[in-house]
């Protein structure tokens, strides 16, 4: 099978759709597949080329089997919206100019951002090949969700896009049953509409002894009890709780120590705050590489996973949960409906209330206090991930649709 898979973000830019792509990718190379990746040059969070690469008009690589075409966009920080924007919409051109020499037998498109699937959409309609619209944020309502578009004319538009690209697509792969639940009531048909939640590498995410230099790169005191989020800092996350955490254990003889590892939106905001208000109990990393996230999650106690309280965020189940979970580690979570739902189903973690420092500090000590506690819920963590969230039968899966959706068995 020849494949070509749109996708705004991939390798090795580390938030999850890049995380998803590149896991599904290499695997269905593995498994016989022909594999092409249209996107653009590495650059989020900040909109700056990683080191060894150039933002040209076409660049191509392999990556474990795959053919990457990096293609041109305009380039801008996650945080400047009108430049955002023309990011979005440059690379629904060059997008589809990258994807149309390609001869696949079937087009593969994802979301974030929405117009990368309206090029998936472009490509397939002009080779006449069936379109596959893979959902792993639903767009616009995330995007009105934290504020970055008002509802209006513009939203509106953005919501005849969303509801024209589940017309076009032949089947319609997403992350969890929220958002499918989403999905359908765009009275798009059950049959055409499958489940692939997001997973983990195994090999790469497992339980393992914190690098001896880690601790000491984050200015972290030995036998400190570190509270970590490991992930993008971005508007949906919430993060200030951290901040309000922090400020109420001013004064505590608690070895508690808050580490934000990644970069975003946000970051700049957050640090200036911590900074202006005295907060030592908080520290940030800044961008991770991808191959480093494993140390870096090995050196928590608890890892957080929060999420602003939102009616849309209820249908999410975050990434970094899996990967966490993946490596032995109780999870500490702010979330409500699917987010918590995964959780209880695991035994992996303790939920508070989101948005709420109070209930994070009641969790938190809890957890610090119960180390027993804290090695149960790595260990039903990890088999529950190795159950339902493993790569390698996740890829599989998908590959059966794709199969199905030729006309295969």
């Amino acid at each position: 099978m020849k494949i070509l898979f749109l996708t705004h973000y991939f390798y090795p830019e580390a938030n999850a759709p890049a995380r998803r792509v590149y896991e599904l990718t290499r695997r269905w190379v593995r498994s016989g597949g022909e594999v092409t990746v249209v996107t653009g040059v590495p650059n989020v969070p900040r909109g700056i080329p990683y080191p060894g690469y150039r933002n040209g008009l076409l660049r191509e690589e392999t990556i474990e089997g795959v053919r990457v075409r990096r293609v041109w966009t305009y380039l801008a920080p996650n945080r400047a919206r009108v430049r955002r924007s023309l990011n979005y919409i440059s690379f629904m051109v060059s997008g589809t100019i990258g994807g149309l020499p390609i001869r696949p037998d079937v087009v593969v498109a994802t979301t974030p951002q929405l117009l990368c699937a309206v090029a998936g959409r472009w490509v397939a309609g002009a080779r006449r090949l069936p379109f596959v619209l893979d959902v792993r944020d639903i767009w616009p309502a995330s995007i009105s969700a934290v504020g970055a578009v008002r509802r209006g004319k513009m939203l509106s538009y953005l919501e005849r896009i969303e509801r024209g690209l589940y017309r076009a697509a032949v089947h319609v792969v997403t992350v969890g049953e929220g958002y499918a639940r989403h999905i359908l009531s765009r009275r798009v048909s059950a049959a055409t509409v499958s489940v692939i939640p997001n997973g983990v590498d195994l090999q790469t995410f497992s339980p393992r002894p914190c690098r001896a230099d880690m601790r000491a790169r984050w200015g972290i005191e030995r036998g400190a009890f570190v509270c970590l989020y490991a992930g993008t800092v971005g508007m949906a996350c919430g993060l200030d709780v951290v901040l309000q955490a922090a400020e109420k254990l001013r004064g505590s003889a608690r070895g508690v120590m808050f580490v934000i590892a990644g970069d975003g939106a946000r970051l700049d905001e957050l640090k200036s705050q911590a900074h202006r208000r005295g907060l030592r109990r908080v520290t940030f990393t800044g961008r991770i590489r991808g191959s480093e996230i494993p140390d870096v999650i090995a050196c928590a106690d608890v890892c957080l996973v929060h999420l602003r309280s939102d009616p849309l965020f209820e249908t999410v189940v975050p990434s970094k949960m899996f990967e966490a979970a993946a490596m032995g580690k109780p999870l500490l979570v702010g979330l409500l409906g699917e987010g918590a739902r995964w959780v209880e189903r695991a035994g992996a973690g303790i939920c508070f209330r989101p948005g709420d420092a109070d209930s994070l500090l009641e969790a938190l000590e809890f957890l610090r206090r119960n180390p027993e506690v804290r090695a149960e819920m790595g260990r039903r963590g990890r088999a529950f991930v190795v159950q339902e969230h493993d790569y390698d039968k996740l890829a599989a899966k998908y590959l059966g649709i794709l199969e199905h959706v030729l006309g295969g068995e």
